[in-house]
């Protein structure tokens, strides 16, 4: 009888495999998300690379800001000799160049949505923050892009082809192209229609180019206009683009302290530094908040 149940034992160890454990219904870890990321930032240069119209359309503003308004208010503007008002301008156009194209890559995401390739996003099997920062990084990437061609021409304007110079203005647009781009997703995230993305996306960039003393210096502002330039975080991307070109050209120190002030918070000089990383704390912040809408967004 013994014998008998141990054969049995036996059969049954042998018929019946070893239990493994249950395979993952979906691939997990950081590589994976990261590769997620990477596809969705390799279709926004897809997208970039095909759309020639709308990468000469969106170049050709901050031109007519440079060369046109530049040039005729140059006549007018006396910056104190030795500085031309459109090296002064320089920096504001770069920003602008990267402000309309940043915010309408994030805004696309609502044609994405009304056109069936969110949803299929969204259910893929991956994080939505993995998502959100691909987009965002493909917005970033493709208006840092479109801003190289004002920076072949900034010898044009009096500022010079230093390669520390260069690589700081692009670190700085890209920096400054990711928070915008990240403001767009943040106004997809509660905008359901084209037709209310356009004027809604309007209403921010407008405010965020006028009050970021792109077009205008710092100097001598109303108190009112300058608490809304130091709340605005554009501004501490192009201030620190103007610090940078200031620092390679010879500037007249009348025409420095009028044309490129230090930004202050109650009587504090603030550091360039610290400008940069207000601006990088920004664009972590709408980041995180656009993840956090999406999370509840269906």
């Amino acid at each position: 009888m013994t014998n008998q149940t141990e054969i049995s034992r036996t059969e049954t160890t042998v018929l019946e495999p070893p239990r493994q454990p249950a395979p993952a219904l979906t691939p997990q870890g950081i590589g994976h998300e990261a590769r997620a990321a990477l596809m969705v930032w390799r279709r926004e240069m897809i997208r970039f690379r095909n759309d020639r119209a709308r990468v000469l359309a969106m170049l050709l503003q901050p031109l007519l800001f440079l060369f046109v308004m530049g040039t005729g208010l140059s006549s007018v503007v006396n910056t104190g000799g030795g500085l031309d008002f459109r090296t002064f301008l320089f920096p504001g156009v770069l920003a602008m160049s990267v402000l309309f194209s940043a915010a309408f890559a994030g805004i696309s995401l609502v044609w994405d949505r009304e056109f069936g390739f969110l949803r299929e996003m969204l259910v893929a099997p991956v994080g939505k923050a993995a998502i959100i920062i691909g987009k965002c990084l493909g917005g970033a990437t493709t208006a840092t892009l479109q801003s190289v061609v004002l920076l072949v021409l900034a010898g044009l304007v009096g500022v010079p082809y230093h390669p520390v110079l260069l690589l700081t203005l692009l670190a700085l647009l890209f920096v400054g192209a990711f928070m915008l781009t990240a403001m767009g997703v943040l106004l997809s995230s509660r905008i359901k229609q084209i037709q209310a993305a356009m004027p809604a996306s309007q209403l921010i960039i407008m405010p965020m180019m006028f009050l970021s003393g792109a077009l205008f210096p710092m100097a001598n502002l109303p108190g009112w206009l300058a608490v809304l330039t130091k709340i605005n975080p554009l501004t501490y991307v192009v201030q620190p683009m103007r610090a940078a070109i200031f620092h390679q050209i010879n500037v007249p120190a009348p025409a420095l302290a009028r044309f490129n002030p230090a930004i202050t918070w109650g009587g504090w000089q603030v550091p360039l530094g610290v400008q940069v990383l207000v601006a990088v704390a920004v664009t972590i912040g709408v980041l995180t908040a656009c993840v956090a809408l999406f999370d509840r967004t269906d």
